[in-house]
């Protein structure tokens, strides 16, 4: 099954650098799970906000800069046919499976912070600015 972004996730991908919207739209196509765009760039006060609230360590996050988005799964969790965001970890995999597979086939390193020891943030997917200016 393949599966497309919807129209709220494409224009969640507003002003994120176009490296990682390819990765992005790419990796919908190629993933065993619907996923959506939660987020792409963000405003300085929604990150202030996020820091302050404790769902951010930094100031200086890659949204800012259009260099990360957060995807969520899209399952349908319990059976009865209603599929629904997913905050499940495990969940997160499939996406992580085929973000990394979409950015090796276009040549794009991806990091995700489902990985990240110390605060790990499953929906974030990130690229370094100095690569991608």
């Amino acid at each position: 099954m393949s599966f497309q972004l919807s129209n709220r996730s494409i224009l969640r991908l507003d002003g994120v650098h176009p490296a990682l919207v390819s990765v992005v739209r790419a990796a919908i196509a190629i993933s065993k799970v619907d996923f959506t765009v939660l987020e792409g760039r963000r405003t300085l006060e929604k990150q202030r906000e996020y820091f302050n609230a404790g769902k951010s360590r930094t100031m200086a996050s890659k949204h800012l800069s259009g260099h990360a988005v957060d995807l969520a799964p899209i399952l349908d969790t319990d059976g009865d046919g209603d599929k629904e965001l997913s905050w499940n970890p495990d969940h997160f995999l499939p996406i992580n499976d085929a973000m990394q597979q979409a950015a090796a086939n276009l040549g794009v390193k991806v990091t995700w912070g489902g990985l990240w020891r110390s605060f790990p943030d499953s929906p974030h997917f990130e690229i370094n600015p100095q690569e991608y200016p």
